[in-house]
């Protein structure tokens, strides 16, 4: 179950952590109902911290005992995000969605639990963002767009119309997807790379075009551009 406001507790304390810590602050400054409760974190040497005026509150086991209304995961790996997200709502946890003020976000947008969606994001009509996502810094969907669960678009990403992004994908920064392009499943285009014709799950892909490969014997990679 979703909720539309309350408390929220950041699962991890790091960069990114922060970065969706000031999003909440501006949040809660336009009236939205949510309100940053502080950090827990793994990390040995955060405990005791604070970022934003915010406390590192203890490891990620002590989450239930914080008096939080929801959760997000500030993690920005996804394999890592996608295990704790998981793992978190197997336990009950209820989560957040993050939508900055100065984004610009279509009204039928349809965004999943638990999604981070940062300054300056643009997100086009008809789209669907998936739970666990992170639409990062300035980065850009045009319209109907399909994210995949735990994706992650980096920051100065730029998608055209419907285009399709699978599970767990990294969009490096500054990357491109032309128009009707599918990025596949747990895929990685690189940082300003430009994916002219449909990535296949599982790889990485790099340059302009992209290009991506199998891994040899000899560990060189064999590349290919989709034609």
């Amino acid at each position: 179950m979703r909720i539309m406001s309350g408390r929220v507790l950041l699962i991890g304390a790091g960069g990114h952590a922060q970065v969706v810590a000031e999003a909440l602050w501006r949040m809660a400054e336009a009236g939205s109902g949510w309100e940053p409760l502080g950090f827990v974190d793994d990390e040995p040497t955060l405990q005791g911290c604070s970022f934003l005026g915010l406390p590192v509150l203890g490891p990620i086991a002590l989450w239930r005992e914080v008096g939080a209304d929801a959760l997000i995961v500030a993690v920005g790996d996804n394999a890592t995000r996608r295990r704790l997200y998981l793992a978190l709502r197997e336990a009950g946890a209820r989560f957040a969605t993050v939508v900055h003020p100065r984004a610009v976000v279509a009204p039928d947008v349809v965004i999943g639990p638990g999604s981070m969606i940062l300054a300056g994001v643009v997100v086009n009509m008809g789209s669907v963002i998936g739970a666990n996502v992170i639409l990062n810094t300035a980065c850009s969907l045009d319209h109907h767009n399909r994210i995949g669960d735990h994706v992650h678009v980096a920051p100065g990403v730029h998608t055209g119309g419907d285009v399709s992004i699978g599970e767990g994908a990294l969009l490096g920064i500054g990357a491109t997807v032309l128009p009707g392009r599918t990025v596949g499943a747990w895929s990685v285009l690189g940082a300003g790379a430009v994916a002219v014709h449909d990535i296949p799950p599982g790889v990485m892909a790099l340059g302009v075009p992209a290009r991506w490969g199998d891994r040899r014997d000899d560990g060189r990679w064999t590349m290919d551009d989709g034609r």
